[in-house]
């Protein structure tokens, strides 16, 4: 994996470097002491992971990362570990390491951008109950106020678009987190979700009613677009 280290720090970058020589598939092709000469390098070279610093004169880590449109692979290097939750937002951070770095902390995370990387492998899982499955299609965690909080997917009724929002209904509470319609959709089980218009996602198990080109769920009237209604239709056990 190519690699580039971004941090004000000399001394820090050193360790990096020096941390990364020990690896044998990781090469360092440049490092940079601020982000705005890095957005010159990335706007000419592509490279697989950034080891990035977050707290930069004017321009953050995370400032850094919002320039960029097809973000890589990046492992956070900072000294304070406060930032953690929010790092979490951001697809592309594989992983948060404390400053001063240890060799074994450093491997574990160089193994998680090599995975994130690497397609997903399938794994058969076999069910001794048909009516259990895995935590991880069942749960959701969401970031609320830096607490995160877990939501059980079957209980969502829809999921609702709202700028640079989303709006999440579930049996029992609404939700409203900083993120996108597109994101959250790639996390939920395809047999239970569907994309009925450009700015709602809803559980067809949840479908009280269909008429024309809406749908009842609880109390909210669903539009349906014209190119979504054949998918529904489809997903519908119809007699």
């Amino acid at each position: 994996m190519n690699c580039i280290i971004i941090d004000d720090e000399e001394t820090a970058r050193a360790i990096v470097q020096q941390l990364c020589s020990q690896v044998e598939d990781i090469t360092v092709i440049e490092e940079f002491p601020n982000a705005i000469q890095a957005i010159k390098f990335l706007n000419k070279e592509a490279i697989d992971l950034i080891f990035l610093d977050i707290h930069m004169p004017d321009f953050t880590g995370f400032d850094f990362i919002q320039t960029l449109k097809n973000p890589p692979k990046i492992i956070l290097t900072t000294s304070d570990k406060n930032f953690a939750l929010e790092a979490f937002e951001y697809d592309c951070i594989v992983d948060y390491l404390v400053k001063p770095i240890t060799l074994p902390r450093f491997l574990k995370a160089i193994q998680k951008a090599k995975d994130a990387a690497s397609p997903p492998k399938e794994i058969p899982v076999t069910n001794t109950d048909n009516n259990t499955q895995s935590s991880e299609e069942n749960d959701l965690y969401i970031n609320i106020d830096r607490r995160l909080i877990k939501i059980d997917l079957p209980s969502i009724n829809i999921i609702e678009a709202k700028g640079d929002y989303i709006l999440i209904k579930t049996e029992k509470q609404n939700y409203t987190v900083h993120s996108t319609l597109k994101k959250i959709e790639e996390k939920l089980p395809d047999d239970l979700f569907l994309k009925v218009h450009r700015s709602y996602v809803i559980n067809i198990k949840k479908i009280i009613d269909i008429e024309d080109n809406s749908v009842l769920i609880e109390r909210d009237v669903i539009p349906v677009s014209r190119s979504n209604r054949p998918e529904l239709m489809k997903r519908l056990n119809l007699l």
